[in-house]
């Protein structure tokens, strides 16, 4: 064996240097495998990387990439167009952060429009603003499917604070989970400015009172009500008689959202003739899951008794979807309903709905963040305060705007009736006034320090006066008796604007400054 080595490899002194080269060769390849093997190319683009392979891209981006979610490529083109027109030095930085790769339908809807409205402020704050100081750069922070990753994010968001990022604000922070509450916690902990768009858990908020207690989220502001405002203001709606009610509920735990909404329905239903029905949603809520079984058997109770016309519903969108359409399915068809919930009822619009037969007799009706026809120019009945038809008015030709110019869009497919670009709209107001107040109409970018103080300022005059209604926020960043849209489901699955309720019980007063104790 050796002399045959020798005479095939080593005979002559080609031979031995094609043999060293074919030998380095292949150590050469083996260690390249052998190293990206134990070391993947975990990039996905500038800031963005996967946590292990084959796992979503997290991370922040403001260049254009949309975390590989083909219907976020236009407005991400878009915001990325609009940021290519900044002058280092000249701009601040806000992030949207959000769950974008989430794979459920109705969230990834809510995502984009989320990122339409944010794109379409920065627009009007960078050329719609007299030329007003700093400009405004606009980055995609994706803290994954169900916010999993979101301490990635947030650490890449910390660094981003000084130059050239420049990073002074993060607005989303849409979903009341528990990863969401984590995630404000550590952006607020470190300095951060956050404006919440879409969440309303009365946990995820500072106050009421006073005392190192009082303000666990110190920079936290929000531009929706809390749950217990929208209970507050559900209720003056409906006129709920408690003796006629029934609360149903998920137990499962550390869903924020759901625990204080059940908290909220509970104080006002002390005169419920029965116990609340419970159910448990799986732990991706957005599943389907077994509860389907579960809402049948409710169903059949609520049949069973004749003192009980009105369901208050303290669950997720996906759960909703499902009780509704056991409802729809009820034995009593003599029997009528009247489903309230909060705002998880907007993602029920279009094909996400219930089933059309279930809403036969049975009526849902959801406390919205904002509606395109709750501030209307013209429309009868709108109240005098509380909201400006004009402001809402000027979004729409803002949004025209956008679908027709190329300079600017396209920015998808759009949808107001879910509320959800209009109150992205309006959380990105709030940052921009927040940092341009912060600099004192200065060229000097303001201290991210002094920003985190704006947020008690605004109200009375210098109110945010958004496209969903007024914010007027109190000391601790929370909007005072914010417009409550109530919506209600139609058969076809259009979501059909009712009226505007309060959580005050009335619109507030011109100057809209909250009451003492706050």
């Amino acid at each position: 064996m050796t002399d045959w080595f020798r005479r095939v490899f080593w005979f002559t002194p080609l031979r031995k240097g094609l043999t060293v080269l074919l030998a380095l060769a292949t150590t050469a390849a083996l260690s390249y495998g052998g190293y990206h093997v134990l070391n993947p190319d975990l990039s996905c683009a500038k800031g963005v990387a996967r946590p292990e392979e084959g796992a979503e891209c997290v991370g922040v981006s403001g260049d254009g990439y949309a975390f590989e979610v083909p219907k976020l490529n236009d407005v991400a083109k878009a915001i990325a167009r609009e940021n290519e027109r900044l002058k280092p030095g000249e701009y601040a930085t806000v992030a949207v952060m959000l769950p974008l790769t989430s794979t459920d339908s109705g969230l990834r809807t809510k995502v984009l429009h989320e990122l339409q409205g944010a794109f379409l402020q920065q627009y009007a704050a960078n050329h719609d603003s007299n030329g007003m100081k700093p400009k405004i750069r606009l980055v995609l922070a994706n803290t994954g499917k169900g916010n999993a990753h979101w301490r990635t994010t947030v650490d890449r968001l910390k660094a981003m604070t000084d130059g050239p990022d420049n990073l002074r604000a993060v607005s989303g922070v849409a979903t009341s989970s528990a990863e969401t509450k984590a995630a404000v916690k550590e952006l607020t902990g470190a300095g951060i400015p956050v404006i919440g768009t879409t969440i309303t858990a009365d946990d995820i908020a500072n106050g009421p009172g006073d005392g190192p207690d009082a303000d666990p989220y110190p920079g936290l502001a929000r531009v929706s009500p809390t749950n217990h405002d929208e209970a507050r203001a559900i209720a003056d709606f409906g006129k709920v008689e408690a003796k006629r009610a029934v609360l149903v509920r998920d137990t499962r735990p550390g869903d924020h959202y759901t625990t204080t909404l059940k908290d909220a329905f509970t104080k006002l239903l002390t005169d419920a003739p029965y116990q609340a029905q419970l159910f448990t949603s799986p732990p991706d809520p957005t599943e389907e899951g077994p509860t389907a079984n579960t809402f049948r058997q409710i169903t059949l109770l609520l049949c069973s008794s004749n003192r009980v016309d009105t369901v208050f519903f303290a669950g997720r969108h996906t759960q909703l979807r499902q009780f509704v359409n056991a409802l729809g399915r009820r034995g009593c068809d003599n029997r009528k309903f009247t489903v309230l919930t909060g705002d998880e009822g907007s993602y029920l619009g279009g094909d996400n709905g219930p089933e059309k037969e279930a809403l036969a007799g049975v009526s849902v009706r959801y406390a919205s963040l904002a509606h395109p026809d709750a501030w209307k120019e013209g429309q009868p009945g709108t109240p005098k305060t509380g909201g400006t038809p004009a402001v809402f008015t000027t979004f729409k030709e803002r949004l025209a705007k956008a679908a027709a110019d190329p300079e600017i869009g396209p920015i998808g497919k759009t949808s107001l009736t879910d509320g959800q670009a209009i109150i992205a709209y309006d959380a990105m107001a709030t940052a921009v006034q927040g940092i341009r107040e912060a600099a004192g109409g200065g060229e000097k970018l303001p201290e991210i320090r002094d920003v985190v103080t704006q947020w008690r300022q605004m109200n009375g005059p210098l109110k945010v006066e958004g496209a969903s209604g007024w914010i007027c926020l109190d000391n601790h960043g929370n909007p005072y008796n914010k417009a409550v849209p109530i919506v209600e489901l139609a058969r076809d699955g259009t979501q059909r604007f009712v009226e505007i309720a309060w959580p005050e019980g009335s619109p507030p007063a011109q100057d809209c400054l909250p009451p003492g104790a706050s």
